[in-house]
């Protein structure tokens, strides 16, 4: 088991343990701090306490995580739309639905199953037995390209240009209302959300999160756009394009506006990724077709 030790500074005094240790630790969620506050995994000042506890100035809080066990991850015959290949590196259309890794609840019919059965062993190992190959995310219900290493060298250079925001990624989108501007940024800063830890929101105490948007078509309740990412925040287009008043048609999450169409989920698709290739250094751009229900969307609206 890993144990952690941390002082309480002046600023916390008074708050109650669970929320105080879930603003400290972003990576355990309030219920499972809850949790291990009720196994007495948790201890103030060397004494195990309540939920309900307080902390004061100088507390010292420590806690026990027990090691993780991570589950075998099962190759599976699932097809994928290959946009690229080659022996370092591969490019994949994900389809609306498919959850991208194993994780609580997905341990099946993700495209790490998928992409076991297709690369085997060649995938890089950097994130893990549950991640293998997975530098980046999209959404389950955002379709389009996704970049997967082959080896561990592939994925410290993609993982470079990432964190360096030098990676090109632009989607195709449908939001609510109509925007009048061609073209517009967004810069606000994107962090956990205040109250519901699943999602994102704008927040000051966030990181750089910066979206440029321009028009593509204007309809009569909904506006067509492409979003070129310069950070890559969880949600980021999701997030900005609410903030602005422009939540994206779909989007149950963001969006408190109804849709008359029958969708599973946002209409967001990664349709252009730009990058320099690991190995050869040569620039490489590659391109997701819109997803037939995207296509037929757009005619709809016409």
């Amino acid at each position: 088991m890993d144990e952690f030790r941390f002082q309480i500074t002046e600023e916390l005094e008074d708050e109650r343990i669970d929320k105080c240790m879930s603003m400290l630790i972003d990576s355990l969620s309030r219920s499972y701090i809850q949790k291990l506050i009720k196994e007495e995994a948790v201890t103030v000042n060397g004494s195990p306490i309540k939920g309900s506890y307080r902390v004061k100035t100088d507390d010292e809080v420590a806690f026990c995580l027990p090691k993780a066990v991570e589950p075998s991850i099962e190759a599976e015959n699932i097809p994928l739309d290959i946009l690229y290949e080659d022996k370092d590196i591969i490019v994949v259309n994900k389809p609306k639905g498919m959850v991208v890794h194993p994780a609580a609840g997905h341990y099946s019919g993700t495209l790490v199953n998928a992409l076991l059965y297709h690369c085997g062993n060649e995938l890089s190992g950097i994130n893990g037995c549950m991640r293998p190959g997975i530098v980046h995310r999209i959404d389950r219900d955002t379709t389009g390209s996704l970049l997967v290493c082959k080896n561990d060298a592939a994925h410290k250079s993609i993982a470079t240009q990432l964190k360096e925001h030098s990676i090109h990624r632009r989607y195709k989108a449908i939001c609510h209302g109509v925007l009048r501007e061609e073209e517009g940024t967004v810069d606000k800063p994107i962090g956990r959300h205040p109250t519901d830890r699943k999602k994102m929101a704008v927040n000051n105490k966030g990181k750089l999160a910066v979206t440029h948007y321009r028009i593509l078509q204007r309809f009569e309740k909904y506006t067509y756009i492409e979003c070129a990412l310069e950070t890559g925040r969880t949600h980021q287009i999701r997030v900005h394009m609410a903030s602005i008043g422009h939540p994206l048609l779909g989007d149950a999450v963001y969006s408190s506006l109804s849709s008359p169409f029958k969708l599973d989920g946002q209409v967001l698709h990664a349709h252009t990724l730009g990058f320099v290739h690991p190995a050869t250094g040569t620039y490489i751009e590659v391109e997701a077709p819109l997803p037939d229900y995207f296509s037929h969307l757009l005619q709809v609206l016409k």
